[in-house]
């Protein structure tokens, strides 16, 4: 992996096994965008997108739980041993915006 830049406040070094899992899941992700792309080109029926679409959400899903539950391991636990209490907030604004 190499260093890139993010727009991003704060950076996280991932493992090999975390970093190819979670771009696993974003390709196959993206590669489902593109086929929902394709029906709505094709004029498939409105109901095999709706389908597809909600095929995305739940990948959308599994992606941010694989994330938030790496995060909880190893960043906010890393901060609260550090006392750093306040990645508690944090988190719980972060979990707000997740249950929208």
């Amino acid at each position: 992996m190499e260093e890139k830049t993010c727009c991003c406040k704060k950076t996280k070094e991932r493992t090999p096994e975390e970093y190819k899992s979670l771009i696993h899941r974003l390709n196959r992700i993206e590669g489902q965008i593109r086929g929902i792309r394709g029906m709505v080109e094709k004029n498939a029926y409105c109901t095999d997108i709706l389908i597809q679409s909600a095929a995305v959400t739940a990948a959308v899903n599994a992606f941010n739980k694989e994330l938030l539950s790496n995060h909880i391991r190893t960043c906010v636990a890393q901060d609260i041993r550090d006392g750093k209490d306040e990645v508690i907030d944090e988190l719980v604004a972060t979990l707000q915006k997740l249950m929208k």
